[in-house]
């Protein structure tokens, strides 16, 4: 949709010029402590307080013996414990709940460091985190700003009307027989869709798309790819998704009980970051929007109902898994450690795609048409919010792993939809993927941000563009250039149309997630940085659209006092991107990267680890397995078809030799000890 989920943080910009003579002296005033500014609607009563790690062993035993639950009312540091005393905090608790299997790397990142620290209401925030930042034991401190919805309005809902206008395009089949696919433009376009019904099909191009009819030739997803969509709740049961959700097992549904340690309560598909507890899709308020992102990704393929998904898998083949990390329950959002917790929580839990439709306004927003301008500028954006930038890089380094398809995670964002030549925070980061929209014909979208962060442009439709002057969109369903997806209303599952980045930006992760599945079943592993190369290296160029001339829009369309804006072209160049292709991508997989290896082993003495090996070679549900271990006085070793089991004998390690036929040998280490999560973990 137009107006991409942000945070409504306010930012002051100070502005103003003047000559060396116009120089004045302003009155002395006291400058605030670095590292203490809050944006302006930072929670109130609510500090984010990162230690240093020096303080490492008191802040663990003060929470050990005062609550054993993470939560207390005091840190343990004197010198701390004065001051919060004395600003009366009564609430003490670690950000990142404790998760035995990944506490080891929480610490090496710092996030064990992490605090909310709650005071009673009417403290003054500003001068508490001053007087907290002169102790020496304190590395940063932030507000707990609020994440909010930019919009209220509901998407098209796709009627029996709108379906009649969908027909198969005179140019022939579409790969897969689910009706709505050939209003599914982003995917294939042909250049033969009249969207604003007047006969004139120039603003459609062929080729206009992310290429998925190339790249379904060789494959249409993997359910091995996981990626987390932080948005509002998807509808885990929509009859074009259910299939492609992913499923926490040993979890249940609405359970009280945390069956799997990783420190969330009954997450199956995901969680609420926003309620602390079950996801939820059926509030009035909601608006079907993370439902209508997830559709775009990983929509069931060849079910004969509804849409497409980039990676939705065919043929009995199931595609990428969809988790839910909700960030916006109807008029509520989570708070910036709500969100925190959501991207730790998705790479601990085994995505590898971050999909981010949401983020602040860009800094070159115009105020003239209400936008609050955000981060300027990495340095700006790391200040104000340490700990959203902590947690992806967490995500971008830890996601994934080394003896997987991809070592690292992809973090991929919305640029926004300010009409502004700024991306916004935190696609802006040169650490994220940020996503700019096209219409159908190449050129931008009437709203999307543009310059030089943004990575890569998608179809993101143009109601703007499209939209007959006075006339609703809802008037020109089915024709007005926008996406076409999976949806809730009214806690019915249906499909209807949305436009923005927002949509843009999961046709990319799609792509990205189709490439990773590629990249699966050919057995071949990259870092974060060797893909994000690839999709770079097989995306097609944009600037040879924008060497000249002219787009007309309508701001406004559908009133009839709507005026006429020119886009120039020229100012897109070397500002959108490349356009992503899924095919491209495809075509370079098999000849890059590296080949996956087998992992090391941990295991417990008497316990026992099972590894798949056919997960690590090409063809490898075909292959022959031997896996023997040099000293069976530590490990002993069985293999039953693809699958080995490793059994502890006694602490201590050792080497394995691994050998598939037609492939080298691998060898690996076997390390066997007491603390190794009682069966084991790679």
């Amino acid at each position: 949709m137009k107006k991409i989920y942000l945070y409504t943080i306010a930012l002051a910009l100070l502005m103003g010029a003047c000559s060396d003579n116009d120089l004045i002296t302003p009155d002395a005033e006291t400058p605030a402590t670095p590292g203490t500014e809050l944006p302006a609607d930072a929670t109130e009563g609510e500090l984010l307080i990162k230690f240093k790690p020096e303080m490492t062993d008191l802040l663990d035993q003060a929470l050990q013996t005062r609550s054993g639950s993470g939560v207390a009312t005091r840190s343990g540091i004197p010198s701390t414990d004065e001051v919060l005393s004395i600003l009366g905090a009564y609430h003490f608790e670690r950000v990142f709940p404790k998760d035995t299997r990944n506490e080891e790397r929480t610490r090496e990142a710092g996030l064990h460091l992490w605090y909310l620290v709650r005071f009673d209401k009417g403290t003054d925030l500003k001068e508490a985190a001053e007087r907290l930042m002169q102790l020496g034991e304190v590395s940063k401190i932030q507000g707990n700003p609020t994440i909010k919805r930019s919009y209220t309005n509901k998407p098209i809902v796709l009627s029996e009307a709108g379906k009649q206008k969908i027909t198969r395009a005179t140019s022939g089949e579409y790969p897969f027989n689910d009706p709505e696919l050939p209003a599914q433009w982003g995917y294939i376009n042909r250049g033969n869709y009249d969207f604003d019904n007047n006969n004139d099909y120039s603003q459609s191009i062929a080729g206009a798309d992310v290429n998925c009819e190339a790249a379904w030739e060789v494959c249409t997803g993997d359910p091995s790819i996981i990626v987390a969509v932080l948005d509002e709740a998807v509808m885990w049961d929509h009859p074009d998704l259910a299939a492609n959700m992913w499923v926490n097992e040993g979890e249940t549904l609405y359970s009280q009980t945390d069956a799997d340690g990783n420190g969330y309560k009954g997450d199956v598909h995901g969680y609420n970051f926003v309620k602390d507890g079950a996801l939820s899709y059926s509030s009035n308020e909601n608006t079907g929007h993370g439902t209508h992102v997830a559709g775009t990704i990983a929509a069931v393929n060849g079910n004969g109902i509804g849409v497409c998904g980039i990676a939705g898998g065919s043929n009995g083949q199931g595609g990428v898994k969809i988790m839910s990390c909700q960030l916006f329950d109807g008029n509520s959002g989570c708070t910036l450690l709500g969100e925190a917790r959501a991207i730790k929580y998705a790479a601990d839990n085994g995505a590898v795609i971050l999909q981010c439709s949401w983020g602040y306004n860009s800094a070159l927003s115009n105020t003239v048409q209400g936008y609050t301008p955000g981060p300027a500028s990495e340095e700006e954006w790391a200040e104000l919010y340490p700990l959203e930038k902590e947690s992806l890089d967490y995500f971008i380094k830890n996601a994934g792993s080394p003896n997987g398809v991809i070592d690292g995670g992809l973090a991929i964002f919305a640029a926004g939809n300010e009409y502004s030549g700024m991306s916004a925070f935190p696609g802006a980061y040169s650490g994220c993927i940020a996503v700019g929209a096209l219409a159908a014909d190449y050129t931008p979208a009437a709203y999307t941000n543009f310059g030089t962060e943004v990575d890569f442009s998608a179809p993101g439709g143009d109601s703007d563009y499209y939209g007959i002057i006075g006339m609703s969109d809802d008037d020109l369903e089915g024709v007005q250039g926008t996406v076409l997806s999976t949806l809730i209303s009214n806690g019915e599952p249906v499909y209807g149309y949305f436009e923005g980045t927002s949509m843009a930006c999961p046709h990319v992760a799609g792509v990205a997630a189709l490439g990773l599945s590629y990249a699966a079943q050919q057995r071949r592993h990259f870092t974060e940085q060797e893909f994000v190369e690839l999709m770079t290296r097989s995306s097609r160029d944009l600037d040879s659209w924008y060497a000249n001339g002219v787009k007309t829009y309508y701001y406004n369309h559908t009133s009839y006092g709507a005026s006429p804006t020119q886009m120039e072209l020229t100012q897109y160049r070397g500002k959108m991107g490349r356009l992503i292709d899924a095919g491209a991508l495809l075509d370079l997989i098999a000849d890059n990267g590296t080949d996956m290896k087998v992992p090391n082993v941990y295991v417990a003495p008497g316990k026992t680890v099972t590894l798949d090996l056919a997960t690590f070679f090409k063809n490898g549900e075909n292959l022959t397995y031997s896996f023997s271990t040099a000293d069976a006085s530590i490990a002993t070793a069985s293999v039953s078809g693809t699958v080995v089991t490793v059994t502890g004998v006694a602490t201590g390690s050792t080497t394995a030799t691994v050998t598939a036929s037609g492939s080298a040998a691998q060898t690996i280490t076997i390390t066997v000890r007491k603390n190794a999560n009682d069966a084991g973990w790679m």
